[in-house]
């Protein structure tokens, strides 16, 4: 009786093919110039030895081979690396097959030693060598290599232990490796994998509320007038000289009226308070439309033109939700919930209340509301958006986000989408698979090295194929308790964890100025920037060093691309639980110029005592041995140092929580 194939692990048995989101189901990610992992256990009967070959089909069909090496025996783990050069959608598979010169080479380093079957083993190589010779495509100076190692193992003026060393020489090694004898091949099923442009994983963001920049109180009348795209188009150059890359917009859309929110939150509005910009829709328009405060579509334009001459791409918040005045109201009231006593279910978060929103309701009308929402972030993208910041995608449906994403890729590969999503991992999680390019994470709620280190290990591990983290230390709704009591060292020291613990991190603006005193009962500042207008003194924006210190990050980001890559992070042991210490490092065959690249990060959570420790790096992990010296120099205070397998730090808050330590070569 035949065996189906489909059911046979095959002649070689190829096992837990990584990277792999649920075998196949939805491709890994990548981005160009980042080192792609291929793992498999590989293993087969008897003595004889297998190997592996990692076969790219890149997006023109085209295939690369490449050797993929046994990387531990005793899991009979195999490993390659791939770095992508080209975006689009790639696949991969592993192939493994019997290795008859390895098995050979084997057995006759062993019997000639031992002075059994000499002769015959010497000849058996000579019949594997020449079949590797003819029977392989290789080049005339590869296969001139192993005619003489042929001629060596019948030179009888050379003790058999001579011929056998003559004829598995490094050269001869190589030369099998790099084009193998190859016996039983097994080919593994195709793997995808997309591959995206560098800033879905590599981005510095800076967020503004666009109203605010340039708004100004008129003390005679009591009333505000609202920045407007000009007035913040004048704060790009200063953003860019911090070296951020992506401008980040709350929403830009008209507000509603109805049920208005005021200043900190309150239920009723004072006149001339703005609203939330979440409450999006009055009689101005919706989703498609511009805050006629803010200016027109010609001069969003224009903003957009601004921000890419300095090198900034603008991102637009995105909240699909709607003011009880949306013009949907009344045009598709399907597309919202009512409730049994005939009102419109408004957002919830409890205990947070947002009377003034109402949740789209997508399964009334799925294909309805699909068209309407998908021609929306085409008019932005039309209008020069290439990002956008969804608001609480966990809570719409992922049918609806996996076509949206998937439509918008194929239309426009370039434009990227951050979840904004708070929730359990499972969704976190499920929502970067089907699409999202980044994702806000925990990271602003672990508040201690012990806690920090392991999420940051966590999201540098496994998930790290398909869910690219994006640290922010506060937004404009986060204040966690550390952040509202830990002051000026405490604020440089979580900005210098976002921008090294991941390779895109977020700045809220305002973060200059230490804004940290809390709204009474929650965790987002007083006077918050979502109920009213806040223009800041920019004059003052360095008198706490934050924008020097923002500059300095960004530019060692731009310097080191062991900062601008996911993984290669380890957690090293330290003597204090106060103090945390890891290493991002990109090796040789990695980085760029063909040098390893690593930095130290040395940082302590204690904002109000001077903390030290004895730090013990794993050596091995940043490509040293235990005795070597690794000199560094403190990116933020200029400062150099000797460390070594173990070392002496001191973290004092007067002069700094943290080191930001690069090895020089």
């Amino acid at each position: 009786m035949e065996r189906s194939q489909e059911l046979s692990v095959g002649r070689i048995p190829i096992v837990d093919v990584q990277p792999s989101l649920e075998q196949g189901r939805w491709p890994a990610r990548a981005v160009v110039g980042e080192a792609v992992h291929v793992t498999a256990t590989i293993f087969r009967e008897g003595h004889d030895l297998e190997g592996a070959t990692l076969v790219v089909t890149d997006p023109r069909g085209k295939r690369h081979s490449m050797p993929m090496p046994q990387a531990d025996w005793g899991t009979s783990l195999y490993k390659a690396i791939f770095i992508p050069t080209h975006t689009g959608m790639h696949s991969f598979r592993v192939e493994a097959w019997s290795d008859p010169v390895g098995s050979w080479a084997h057995a006759a380093q062993v019997k000639i030693h031992a002075g059994v079957d000499v002769h015959l083993m010497l000849d058996e190589g000579v019949e594997v060598l020449t079949r590797a010779r003819d029977t392989v495509r290789r080049g005339a100076a590869a296969k001139q290599v192993l005619s003489e190692a042929i001629a060596a193992l019948t030179n009888g003026t050379l003790t058999p232990e001579a011929r056998l060393s003559t004829a598995l020489t490094d050269q001869v090694r190589h030369t099998l490796t790099k084009a193998p004898l190859r016996e039983w091949v097994t080919r593994s099923r195709e793997y995808p994998l997309l591959v995206q442009r560098e800033k879905a994983l590599v981005s510095a963001w800076y967020e503004i509320f666009p109203r605010s920049e340039g708004a100004k109180y008129h003390q005679r009348s009591g009333e505000w007038t609202s920045g407007t795209f000009a007035t913040a188009a004048k704060r790009l150059p200063a953003i860019a000289e911090m070296g951020f890359d992506v401008v980040y917009l709350t929403p830009i859309h008209p507000i509603g009226s109805t049920y208005r929110k005021g200043r900190n939150n309150a239920l009723e509005a004072e006149p001339g308070d703005p609203g939330s910009p979440y409450a999006i829709g009055s009689e101005d328009g919706g989703h498609d439309a511009i805050h006629p405060d803010l200016g027109t579509m010609r001069s969003f334009k224009t903003f957009v033109k601004r921000a890419r001459d300095v090198g900034l791409e603008v991102a637009l918040d995105i909240a699909l939700n709607a003011s009880p005045d949306h013009p949907w109201l009344t045009e598709h009231p399907e597309w919202f919930t009512t409730r049994l006593d005939g009102t419109i279910a408004y957002a919830e978060n409890p205990p947070k209340k947002y009377q003034d929103i109402y949740p789209f309701n997508f399964d009334n009308d799925p294909e309805g509301i699909y068209r309407a929402l998908r021609d929306v972030f085409q008019v932005w993208i039309d209008a020069g958006v290439t990002a956008f910041r969804i608001d609480n995608p966990h809570t719409k449906p992922l049918t609806f986000w996996e076509r949206l994403l998937g439509d918008i890729a194929h239309a426009h590969p370039d434009v990227i989408f951050l979840s904004e999503a708070f929730t359990r991992p499972a969704m976190m999680h499920t929502l970067a698979k089907i699409g999202f390019h980044q994702s806000y994470t925990y990271f602003t709620w672990r508040q201690n090295a012990h806690e920090m280190g392991e999420y940051l290990e966590e999201l540098a591990g496994e998930s790290s194929f398909f869910m690219r983290p994006n640290f922010w230390p506060t937004t404009h709704d986060i204040l966690t308790p550390d952040m509202q009591r830990g002051g000026p060292p405490y604020w440089k020291m979580r900005a210098a964890l976002a921008a090294t613990g991941a390779p895109s991190f977020g700045i809220y603006s305002g973060y200059e100025f230490i804004e940290s005193v809390p709204r009474p009962g929650v965790e987002e500042q007083i006077d918050n920037e979502k109920y009213e207008y806040k223009p800041r003194d920019w004059s003052k924006a360095d008198d706490y060093g934050i924008a020097s210190l923002l500059r300095t990050l960004n530019t060692v980001r731009s310097q080191h691309v062991a900062l601008r890559r996911l993984r290669g992070l380890t957690v090293h042991r330290t003597t204090n639980p106060n103090i945390l210490c890891f290493t991002r490092h990109a090796p040789a065959n990695e980085a760029h110029q063909g040098r390893a690249d690593t930095v130290v990060v040395v940082a302590s959570f204690d904002p109000h005592a001077v903390n030290d420790a004895i730090v013990t790096l794993d050596m091995s992990a940043i490509g040293k041995q235990d005795d070597d010296p690794i000199p560094v120099q403190d990116a933020i205070t200029g400062a150099t140092y000797t460390w070594g397998h173990e070392f002496f730090v001191r973290l004092d808050p007067s002069q700094t929580l943290v080191h930001v330590a690069t090895v020089r070569p």
